[in-house]
């Protein structure tokens, strides 16, 4: 099937928003529906920029064990994990800062970036996640500030009616228990529920360089606790609602610096809730959804040996108050969507260690469009924000494809973005500054795409400038915008089917630089080489992924001043498989690091040698 016949429209029927129910399709369907690179339903193929989709069959069936281990399958990111799971963790996409990343949880931001400047995915609980849309290149013109390197868009709402129930255990004490169920209330009303388990002793990850220079020779585990409820009805042909709850407890224990004769901060205790509810009209050509959410974030970080409400402890205390209104509309030979959001960030005193508590809120206003004009697509947004900091900011981004072939296109796109200074930046009493204005980028991506026989293939080649970047000063011991980074990439992706083998192949190559110095940044792989392939034998579902990540650079923190340190190369692979012993129960077994590689991803930070896997679920 050619791009063209992909390309619009797509029928409103189709939610139009992240937050209701997703397409389920499998993540080599040309069909599959995304709304979040636009704002609106569109065929994935339609995208002009490049776009991924993983759903919770993808994840099954890789037999992922962290949010971190799915996203470093995907094209353009690369993970930096300081050690096994629950470990902190960064996300760079096409060689941006792990600040640049937006991320979203049912097409709402996690209110952890505005208090740290990034989200730490290790503590985002895999089994709330059914599906993840994950778009590269800027996207501030459609959600503001974060997203300079993409988007990543976590969908909990679940696509089938029954219940599940599962177990597993594996390598360093690993153990899983979960459960779910979705269940019709009568004609009209869908009733959600779900929990999860997990639990590992963890390795020790060392953290050489990290510790004040005193070992710390233990397990570093990790254990999280998740519930899940959620209510949606239909009221009529034109009006549907739904409620939702959802809050994890996460434990994390980690090295950390030691000074002798003072608490040794090594446990991390995380509680997040998250209350939402929305409703949503459609009728035709025109379809509009009004959603309000809340959510409380508590982060201790404390001395096991004096608790987390001694003074040696700190607390992150927040709250996030979300209103989205957006609408949808058929026109032309494509769609638009315009709405605004609405993000108030309240912190508690102590909150990112500042002595006084803050409000920050923000409102923006949206418009995004595509059209298809003869063998011409066209794309294009612009956004107002304005923040309680630093006033307002516009942003805009468009692009172009033609079709000059059947079946080849072109694409070319241009987009800026930016990123907000976090609230230690800002109001920090020792090295703040409140006249921090928000980082800023521009991006120039060309690609070319094709259906190559059974091969669909793409390749991007793209430049991103980022300026008033937010550097630390030693001499007046603040931050100050003067940083500049320009990253430049390319980037090929494949598939294809050879027999009962489902081919993905995914070639990077990045040049990621700060534009003063002309060195490289740190902890970015300049190679990289993605290689999954699935098939079905004899009823047992196979699944190999291998995994090239080329060298990187690091700081060294423990000598002065601090060394600059190359990691070197590895070569990574897994090994999992299925076997559906009857049309209820599935058993899975998965071998990761199937070779043992010794590697680090940060400077310092043991990885996981190989590990084993074995699981089972019972659904009817």
């Amino acid at each position: 099937m050619t791009i063209k016949k992909h390309v619009l429209l797509t029928a409103l029927s189709v939610t139009a928003f992240s937050g209701w129910a997703q397409d389920s399709t499998s993540t080599n369907s040309s069909d599959n529906m995304v709304v979040t690179a636009n704002r609106f339903p569109q065929p994935v193929s339609s995208v002009l920029a490049p776009t991924d989709i993983v759903t919770r069959e993808d994840i099954d069936r890789w037999q992922s064990k962290s949010v971190a281990d799915v996203l470093r399958r995907l094209p353009g990111v690369d993970i930096s994990q300081s050690g096994g799971m629950g470990q902190l963790t960064s996300v760079y996409v096409r060689g941006t800062s792990s600040s640049h990343t937006l991320v979203l949880m049912d097409g709402i931001r996690l209110n952890q970036a505005g208090i740290s400047g990034s989200v730490d995915v290790s503590q985002i609980p895999l089994s709330l996640v059914q599906r993840i849309e994950f778009i590269r290149g800027p996207r501030s013109a459609v959600y503001g500030s974060d997203a300079i390197g993409g988007v990543i868009n976590i969908i909990t709402t679940r696509d089938k009616d029954g219940t599940t129930l599962g177990a597993g255990v594996g390598s360093h004490g690993y153990q899983n228990y979960n459960g779910s169920t979705q269940q019709k209330l009568g004609e009209n009303t869908t009733l959600t529920a779900a929990g999860d388990y997990t639990y590992t002793r963890g390795i020790d990850v060392v953290a050489d360089g990290n510790n004040g220079g005193v070992p710390q020779p233990d397990r570093d585990g990790f254990m999280s606790k998740t519930l899940y409820l959620a209510l949606q009805h239909q009221f009529n042909e034109e009006i549907s609602g739904f409620a939702r709850a959802y809050g994890y407890d996460n434990r994390t224990a980690y090295d950390a610096y030691y000074s002798p004769g003072s608490a040794l901060i090594d446990t991390r205790q995380l509680y997040s809730r998250t209350y939402d509810t929305g409703l949503r009209y459609q009728n035709g050509i025109y379809a509009t959804q009004l959603i309000g959410s809340y959510s409380h974030v508590k982060d201790y970080n404390y001395d096991p040996k004096y608790g987390p409400y001694d003074a040696s402890a700190s607390l992150d205390d927040s709250d996030q108050y979300n209103l989205q209104w957006g609408n949808t509309f058929q026109i032309g030979k494509g769609e638009v969507s315009a709405g605004l959001d609405w993000q108030k960030l309240t912190t508690e005193p102590g909150t990112s260690y500042l002595a006084d508590g803050y409000d920050q809120h923000n409102t923006g206003v949206y418009l995004t469009t595509q059209q298809k004009i003869s063998d011409f697509t066209l794309e294009g947004a612009v956004r107002s924000d304005d923040n309680s900091q630093f006033g307002q900011h516009t942003t805009w981004q468009s692009s172009a494809a033609w079709e000059f072939v059947d079946g080849y296109r072109l694409i070319a796109s241009y987009g800026t973005a930016y990123k907000s200074p976090n609230l230690s930046q800002l109001y920090s009493d020792y090295y703040g500054n409140p006249d921090l204005k928000p980082e800023e980028s521009k991006q120039w991506e060309g690609g070319l795409e094709g259906l190559t026989g059974p091969l669909s293939w793409r390749l991007n080649v793209y430049r991103n400038d980022i300026d008033q970047m937010i550097a630390y000063n030693d001499s007046t011991s603040n931050y100050y915008n003067i940083g500049k980074a320009t990253i430049k990439g390319v980037e090929w992706t494949g598939s294809f089917d050879t027999g009962p083998l489902q081919h993905q192949i995914t070639l990077e190559y990045l040049d990621p630089r700060d534009a003063t110095t002309n060195e490289i940044l740190t902890r970015r792989a300049k190679q990289q080489a993605k290689y999954q392939i699935d098939w079905n034998i004899a009823d047992i579902d196979w699944s190999i992924n291998y995994q090239y990540l080329g060298q990187r650079y690091d700081t060294d923190y423990g000598t002065y001043p601090y060394q600059t340190v190359k990691l070197g190369g590895v070569s990574l692979w897994d090994l999992a498989a299925s076997y559906p012993v009857t049309s209820h129960l599935t058993v899975r077994g998965r071998i990761a690091n199937l070779f043992d590689k010794d590697y680090e991803t940060a400077y310092g930070y043991a990885t996981p040698g190989r590990e084993y896997y074995l699981s089972g679920s019972y659904t009817f």
